[in-house]
């Protein structure tokens, strides 16, 4: 079971930054999600995935979970081996920024078919700009999005950007969960 305060201690302790900061949006900030802080340390991890895998649980499991490299890779991972403990499978996927150029030249890795009904996942949503980059093309490769997870929403208009375009989104955790509030 997902364990929420545990998280926000180990988001606390280790990823939420104070000072000058320019986010992957472009948008100046007073404070940092380092999402990857949390991602890659072993209970991190676990506790990611508990919580990813209890909304699925609630809201409606997809075939596959996955989203942009790099930030998504750690979160598809956790989720993918914790789905496999629960014996509730997901496959995974990454979707590459660019395409490598050789081989299959794929935006879209993984065991996936066309058809398939997937989540799109990353650690911290601002504006939804990475997440949108990547429902694009994974629609374009003919996966159908069933909705958008985050570890973190900073609350900046990026669960509105998905909603006004018609996909669920939901997050473990908001910046309010740690006291701030978005700018207005």
């Amino acid at each position: 079971m997902y364990d929420k305060s545990a998280l926000m201690t180990l988001v606390r302790e280790k990823a939420l930054k104070f000072g000058d900061f320019t986010l992957a949006s472009g948008k100046k900030a007073k404070y940092y999600l380092d999402g990857k802080q949390v991602t890659l340390d072993p209970f991190g991890a676990k506790l990611v995935a508990e919580g990813i895998l209890d909304l699925l649980a609630a809201e409606g499991m997809p075939k596959a979970i996955g989203g942009m490299a790099i930030g998504a890779d750690p979160i598809t991972s956790s989720v993918v081996v914790m789905s496999a403990v629960r014996n509730t499978p997901l496959l995974g996927f990454l979707v590459r920024k660019e395409s490598k150029g050789h081989g299959t030249n794929k935006f879209v890795e993984g065991p996936v078919q066309p058809g398939d009904g997937v989540a799109i996942v990353e650690d911290v949503v601002t504006t939804g700009g990475s997440s949108l980059q990547a429902i694009e093309r994974v629609e374009a490769f003919g996966l159908k999005v069933q909705r958008v997870v985050a570890i973190i929403d900073r609350m900046e208009g990026g669960a509105e950007a998905f909603r006004s375009r018609g996909y669920l989104f939901s997050s473990l955790l908001t910046i309010r969960d740690f006291g701030l509030e978005p700018p207005t």
